[in-house]
């Protein structure tokens, strides 16, 4: 008996010291997001590929937190009904009304246009969230140079001359946010999505020169890394042949929803994380694999290729035989 009181005369002290400080840590980041989400009152945040999916959602958690949102992408109809979504699904107290800006990211020349129309109106750009993007489903081998080609304009040379532009702006004001919406495939490729998964490594690389050249102007970078959310990506993904893949795939219907990808986002973006990775435990077992075990994980994706292969050649057969 005297063995247990000796024993919790010894753990009390202790836990005590840790839980103390444990809990006064928890309150001070309590109210420090609380502030970071304040600060969003008003900033004037850009979002591309605005008009559904992840963008759509981010469009609404930032409106909902008081900013500015200037909604991007190609299909004005399309923004017009996420800009009346907004209007109507939020606060009748908010004092900015979305903005519309229709642009191209494949068309990277006419993108400092957009910028200089952006700042004519709203005089500055506090947060640019590069979220615009197409993805990828066809092997090397079947996918053409001018798929590559695209894919790479859009994710890549799109964010890069968009952030181009809105950078000289940031740079002048020694103030700003840069996020760019990546994925886990830019951080561990998977086979048949090589064009994406390019773009994708080709994002991190820029993002993290570009991190470490401007951060004395306190200006900040975030990088995002998504796993699967439930969105029309690949719906609208470009086969080998740059047809649309025309199909939502099983790990794409069973992701994460926009709406509680894009509230973890904008979570990270009012902590100024510099890299997050948001998925399940298996994207994140993959990239560690990659990492530390890249023969285990090279004979994983050999699997994966063949497996993939092997349904194909089902399907042919099973589609001829119909």
């Amino acid at each position: 008996m005297s063995e247990i009181k000796t024993l919790f005369n010894v753990i009390g002290p202790i836990s005590i010291a840790v839980t103390i400080p444990w809990i006064i840590f928890k309150m001070f980041c309590t109210v420090w997001l609380k502030k970071g989400y304040n600060n969003l009152v008003g900033k004037v945040v850009v979002i591309t590929g605005a008009s559904s999916g992840l963008g759509e959602a981010l469009a609404h958690e930032f409106y909902k937190h008081g900013a500015q949102v200037v909604l991007c992408a190609r299909r004005r109809q399309e923004l017009e009904r996420v800009r009346t979504d907004l209007l109507h699904s939020h606060s009748k107290d908010m004092t900015h009304p979305p903005i519309i800006i229709p642009l191209d990211l494949n068309e990277p020349s006419e993108l400092q246009n957009h910028v200089d129309k952006i700042l004519s109106i709203t005089g500055r750009i506090d947060i640019l969230v590069n979220n615009g993007g197409i993805s990828h489903r066809g092997t090397v081998n079947d996918t053409t140079l001018e798929v590559h080609r695209q894919i790479m304009s859009v994710n890549y040379f799109g964010a890069l001359a968009l952030t181009k532009a809105v950078l000289v702006d940031m740079l002048k004001n020694k103030k700003g946010q840069i996020v760019f919406i990546s994925s886990v495939q830019g951080l561990v490729a998977l086979p048949e999505r090589s064009a994406y998964s390019a773009s994708k490594h080709a994002l991190q690389a820029f993002s993290d020169s570009l991190r470490a050249e401007i951060a004395s102007s306190n200006i900040s970078v975030s990088v995002i890394s998504p796993g699967y959310i439930k969105t029309k990506l690949s719906l609208n993904a470009l086969t080998g042949s740059g047809k649309a893949h025309g199909q939502m795939d099983a790990t794409t219907e069973s992701g994460y929803s926009p709406e509680y990808a894009a509230e973890q986002i904008v979570k990270a973006v009012v902590q100024k994380k510099k890299e997050i990775v948001l998925s399940t435990l298996l994207p994140q077992v993959a990239i560690l694999l990659r990492k530390y075990m890249p023969l285990l994980y090279y004979i994983v994706m050999e699997r994966r290729a063949k497996k993939l292969e092997q349904q194909k050649q089902f399907q042919n057969v099973m589609g001829k035989n119909q």
